[in-house]
């Protein structure tokens, strides 16, 4: 499995906060975060996707109320 380069987010600001997204040949999506780039993420296109609508329309608003 080869990851194509890293390609850091739009969003990421000059910080230390970055995150990072390659894909594989197999179109596996992975996702690093520029602290610790030694743990990855993987995903499908699919449900990447879903996430992020879920994200955007607020339905994980309440995963971050402590």
């Amino acid at each position: 499995m080869s990851a194509r380069d890293w390609q850091k987010s739009s969003y990421s600001a000059q910080g230390n906060a970055c995150l990072y997204v390659s894909s594989t040949d197999d179109a596996t999506i992975r996702l690093r975060e520029s602290d610790d780039p030694d743990t990855t993420l993987t995903t499908t296109p699919t449900t990447l996707r879903a996430f992020i609508r879920s994200a955007k329309a607020g339905r994980l608003d309440h995963l971050a109320k402590g």
